[in-house]
């Protein structure tokens, strides 16, 4: 049986992996409501010299509980577009900014 037959007959279709995207960085800003504002940084290889060099961007992502601070650690996963410049929301919290 296909599995248009399967679907058809009032069968659910197998389950897909979920293959989203995530990212790790620190947060830079919080003084938007239920929006950080994540500064990810990567290693990269320049493509002539072959020195080691950071690369950074920043996203903005949903922050639903406004519990993520400035300097704390999280993982952010890609999802729809939430506003024009939000698409990316926090999975979760890894580590609390230190207080000095």
């Amino acid at each position: 049986m296909t599995d248009q037959a399967n679907v058809r007959q009032g069968a659910q279709a197998p389950a897909r992996p979920k293959n989203t995207r995530t990212l790790t960085g620190r947060v830079v800003s919080d003084k938007m409501d239920k929006t950080v504002t994540v500064l990810v940084e990567r290693r990269v290889t320049h493509p002539l010299y072959g020195k080691i060099i950071t690369r950074s961007k920043k996203y903005h992502a949903h922050d639903e509980a406004n519990e993520c601070k400035e300097g704390d650690l999280v993982t952010i996963e890609e999802c729809r577009p939430i506003s024009r410049s939000k698409s990316w929301r926090v999975a979760r919290l890894l580590e609390r900014a230190r207080v000095v």
